[in-house]
């Protein structure tokens, strides 16, 4: 498969690249689910549109990332499914269902990702994980009442990606999450301990109420059975971050002074 984009997800594809060949991976983009910036969205959908119009002449399928944040399901009733009109909340979330409904009417065949917060080595330092390792060094963690993330370890993305792409799905929309939103005081409690530091906390409010979406992974866990293996689950948080410090089993963890 051909991959566009170099970033973060982009590098974990790459193994992926002698698959698929009749697929086009966009995997470039806005990445900040706080995003804003009318620039940046405005770049991301010229270039759907050049990668869409190029697979539509080829006959190629186009798979694009969405998004399962808080921003394209907070509105709505959880959990947050894909077969259910959706309101996002936030500007991020409304640029990617406005990308979605986009490539949905250009004619390419193609399939869209929703994916929840992927973690794993080499993330870019404006996202969650590495923002929290920041402040926790820093001495101070600044954490939105009530807030909570879906985390998903990038090694079990890219599984997931090939099998879908083997099972030749086309012209779906797919969340690809763990199903459990996780506290972040809980993400901040683990990354604490395993690192051996402590933090003070400041809870902010966001400007609303809290609101925490639980993502669907019916259809997900359906297509792929794999998943089943993966360890989905309420502790599958402290694997992904384990793996983000680049840290051996939790139970191997020193003991805390």
């Amino acid at each position: 498969m051909d991959i566009v984009g170099n970033g973060f997800l982009a590098r974990h594809l790459r193994p992926l690249a002698g698959r698929h060949p009749d697929t086009v991976v966009l995997a470039a983009g806005v990445s900040s689910a706080g995003g804003t910036s009318w620039e940046a969205f405005s770049r991301e959908a010229a270039l759907l549109g050049e990668v869409a119009e190029r697979c539509r002449a080829t006959g190629r399928r186009l798979l694009f990332f969405s998004t399962a944040s808080t921003g394209m399901y907070g509105a709505g009733p959880g959990p947050g499914t894909e077969d259910r009109p959706v309101t996002p909340c936030t500007p991020y979330g409304v640029h990617k269902l406005s990308l979605e409904e986009r490539l949905r009417a250009s004619g390419a065949e193609h399939l869209v990702l929703r994916l929840s917060h992927v973690v794993g080595p080499g993330q870019p330092p404006h996202q969650l994980l590495p923002g929290l390792v920041r402040q926790l060094r820093d001495g101070t963690v600044r954490i939105h009442r009530g807030a909570a993330r879906d985390l998903i370890a990038v090694a079990d993305v890219v599984t997931v990606v090939d099998r879908l792409l083997t099972a030749d799905l086309r012209g779906q929309t797919v969340n690809v999450a763990s199903g459990e939103a996780v506290p972040v005081d809980a993400i901040v409690d683990h990354l604490e301990r395993r690192l051996g530091l402590a933090a003070r906390r400041e809870h902010q409010d966001a400007g609303g109420p809290p609101v925490v979406t639980g993502i669907c992974t019916r259809k997900l866990r359906d297509l792929v059975p794999e998943t089943a293996r993966m360890g989905f689950g309420p502790t599958y948080y402290r694997r992904v971050l384990d793996g983000f410090l680049d840290l051996p089993d939790e139970r191997a963890a020193p003991a805390r002074a």
